[in-house]
């Protein structure tokens, strides 16, 4: 990463692909948690049991959507921090032809994200259950049409994977493996090919546990990875790592085999409250996060995508490991005080 900065951007430089979702958020109590069997703080994927749990949440008194899904909020907060140009940003993902599906198309366009979903009628608008309980939140994500993407519908077309050959810098949560290991994969293969950065979520500890083939399948190609604390540890242990040490977890992490030789892996994992801990060449570097007063915390949903939002939009802008860590902590410090992966109008951020 250079540290030139400033280098004018064009649109569709920022290429995302991943499970877009309609977020449903309601403060619930322990009660409600234990009723579904659910942690505090966990993502996992909706099963049978959660059926009712869609239905209970909606009859809430108090409930918010937000456009969602975890690569989309990221990419949108990346949009945000660029302001201009718009469509910086691209993103990839299936959404149904419903309501819901309309409110994601009108939300991509109001943050100024070129989204391209691949719509279909077979399943509905895939939506995500934001349970929270003082500052955690337990998401359970219902993928419906999320799940449907089709790499020889959407990619592979020549309109589509255009799109992605003018992106310099690539980002795919963890999440996507469930969905199309293969789309991931594509995308990767041409990012190493061409030198160009990819980077990858750990995004929850379901993935490292149950989804480690296709996530060891693309690591060779990950150049920059991000994870925090709990899906670090899960992923050591599925490593056999044997350390419950986070610094160097990060070191034999950016030390797994690695495709484009011409780029060190970097790897960066959040804490909350606590330090972040980022590769930085040989040596692993602690950067502490912003200030906040627990009482100015209104909701850590979407704190983690966006620090990668932040994040992304200095690295697309070439500036430096420190910098594009700074610019993180700054987007996630601004989420937290806010329902919902929301933002104001524009960054304070300098």
């Amino acid at each position: 990463m250079s540290t030139r900065g400033d280098t004018a951007l064009s649109e569709n430089t920022l290429f995302g692909m991943g499970n877009p979702l309609l977020d449903i958020s309601a403060v619930v109590d322990k009660d409600f948690l234990d009723k579904f069997g659910l942690k505090p703080n966990d993502q996992i994927l909706a099963e049978d049991k959660h059926k009712a749990l869609f239905e209970e949440i909606v009859k809430r008194n108090k409930v918010e959507y937000h456009a969602g899904g975890s690569t989309q909020n990221s990419v949108k907060i990346a949009q945000w921090m660029i302001q201009k140009p718009h469509k910086v940003a691209t993103f990839f993902g299936c959404i149904g032809t419903d309501h819901f599906g309309e409110i994601l198309k009108k939300k991509a366009e109001e943050a100024h994200v070129d989204a391209h979903y691949y719509e279909q009628n077979e399943e509905p608008t895939g939506t995500c259950a934001a349970c929270i309980t003082g500052d955690n939140r337990s998401l359970v994500a219902n993928l419906a049409a999320a799940n449907c993407y089709k790499k020889e519908k959407h990619l592979d077309l020549d309109s589509n994977w255009e799109l992605v050959t003018k992106a310099k810098v690539y980002y795919i949560a963890g999440f996507f493996l469930t969905v199309s290991p293969e789309s991931i994969l594509k995308v990767a293969k041409h990012a190493s090919d061409n030198n160009k950065i990819f980077c990858m979520n750990l995004s929850a500890p379901f993935i490292s546990q149950f989804f480690k083939e296709p996530l060891m399948m693309i690591m060779p190609y990950v150049d920059i990875l991000f994870g925090n604390e709990t899906e670090a540890a899960t992923f050591a242990k599925e490593l056999g790592f044997e350390t419950d040490d986070i610094a160097e977890i990060a070191q034999k992490t950016q030390n797994l085999p690695k495709a484009n030789a011409k780029r060190q892996r970097v790897v960066v994992f959040t804490q909350g409250k606590d330090d972040t801990v980022a590769t930085v060449g040989e040596r692993v570097t602690m950067f502490p996060v912003l200030d906040i007063d627990q009482n100015d915390i209104v909701d850590t949903n979407g704190a983690g995508d966006a620090f990668v939002g932040g994040f992304l939009s200095a690295l697309v802008q070439e500036h430096a490991l420190e910098e594009c860590i700074r610019a993180g902590h700054y987007s996630a410090n601004v989420i937290i005080r806010r329902v919902g992966c929301t933002f104001p109008e524009k960054p304070e951020f300098h």
